[in-house]
């Protein structure tokens, strides 16, 4: 896939760094290319719902981030990506000791992108998929 704005991997690093929600939940940038990005996240108590499984809203937001990340990889440097919709399959329970997140653009576009997420739990030498996220991207103009 083709990265139009050749600084794209600073781009993601700040979007990552800047995005105090991340921080909260300790999300971080793994690596990123053209038309894919990395992320995982190390299991706190915190990130878990009252049956101790890892809730749905952290699963959504690192695969939504993640998302993002993979759009803007490729995204020309005039413009910025925004969630417009995504649809999140909950395959299984999550437990394990982190998660690790990998995007992929699907079908990039100049007014939207279409990118899959795929959540993994890592447990040990254990890698079990958990949830599968479907997002269509808005491309916009960074001057608005």
């Amino acid at each position: 896939m083709h990265a139009p704005d050749p600084h794209y991997r600073k781009v993601v690093e700040a979007g990552f760094r800047e995005a105090a929600f991340l921080s909260e939940l300790g999300i971080t940038l793994v690596e990123c290319g053209p038309g894919w990005c990395e992320s995982s996240l190390r299991i706190q108590p915190r990130h878990l719902q009252h049956t101790g499984v890892i809730h749905a809203g952290v699963q959504a937001t690192i695969a939504d981030h993640t998302a993002g990340g993979a759009a803007m990889t490729v995204t020309g440097p005039e413009d910025f990506i925004l969630t417009t919709e995504f649809k999140i399959h909950l395959l299984r329970a999550g437990t394990g000791d982190a998660l690790l997140c990998r995007a992929q653009v699907l079908k990039p576009g100049k007014a939207f992108h279409v990118v899959e997420s795929e959540v993994f739990a890592l447990s040990d030498d254990k890698k079990t998929l958990i949830s599968k996220l479907s997002a269509t991207m808005a491309v916009l103009p960074r001057s608005r």
